[in-house]
């Protein structure tokens, strides 16, 4: 059964794409058959694939504004179960086209899932704001996930995405749900992070995942190889800290 999961949080800098990417990967080594779908004009989950965004000639906005399937747009990555839909510089003015279309929150709905079946997950890697691109995604999947950063000003956005979600299942997806909450670029040294933490688990005791992400340099050097963690440094903390998430995410699932 395939299982749809918007990777998304309207701050930036939070690891949203690295997560998308190295959980993606995560789960293909653990045998899964997983697709990553980038849907943020800045291509960043493309080029952390090894995929050249400057040389895509279709792709996401392909997919929304002009009709295309998503099978015909999808490209292999460097791991034997792991597919890449790509974004590109189009993508960039989709959000102003698209806000003149009727059903203009429904156009990846479809889309994706026409893929349903062909995978076990498929992640959606969402612009760093809550417009229509994000607001697609969230109305085409099962569920959410937020990376968030332990410091302060991370819970306020929390907040603010939480009540987008809110508006998208009164208006768009009922069936909408929290996948979960994982804490990114974890410094344990400080006190403001095991207390964002804790203030976390408190408010969403069944949603934040037991693992964290620490900061790595690993996991901060591998997209400039075009390469996810486990591809680029199996052995490095960060490598293993996805590893460990994939295994949590699957085990939700069973």
């Amino acid at each position: 059964m395939t299982r749809i999961i918007a990777v998304a949080n309207q701050k930036g800098g939070v690891g949203k794409t690295t997560t998308a990417i190295n959980l993606a990967a995560s789960l293909a080594a653990l045998e899964k058959k997983v697709l990553l779908a980038d849907i943020d004009p800045q291509a960043n989950a493309t080029s952390g694939l090894g995929v050249d965004k400057s040389e895509v000639e279709r792709g996401a906005y392909d997919l929304l504004l002009d009709g295309a399937g998503a099978s015909e747009l999808i490209v292999p990555s460097q791991l034997e179960r792991l597919w890449l839909l790509p974004s590109q510089i189009d993508l960039a003015g989709a959000e102003v086209e698209m806000a003149a279309m009727e059903g203009r929150e429904f156009l990846l709905k479809p889309r994706i899932e026409s893929l349903r079946g062909q995978y076990d997950y498929v992640f959606i890697d969402c612009p760093p704001s809550l417009g229509l691109l994000t607001v697609n995604a969230l109305a085409a999947a099962d569920s959410v996930l937020v990376p968030i950063q332990a410091e302060y000003y991370a819970l306020e956005g929390l907040g603010q995405l939480m009540n987008t979600i809110d508006m998208v299942r009164q208006g768009l997806n009922p069936q909408l749900e929290i996948e979960g909450i994982l804490l990114t670029m974890y410094d344990s040294r400080l006190n403001l992070a095991h207390q964002v933490a804790d203030d976390l688990r408190q408010h969403f005791p069944d949603k934040v995942y037991k693992t964290v992400i620490n900061r790595s340099v690993r996991l901060a050097e591998a997209p400039s190889h075009g390469k996810p963690v486990i591809v680029y440094d199996i052995g490095s903390s960060g490598a293993q800290a996805y590893l460990a998430l994939a295994r949590e995410v699957a085990g939700r699932h069973k």
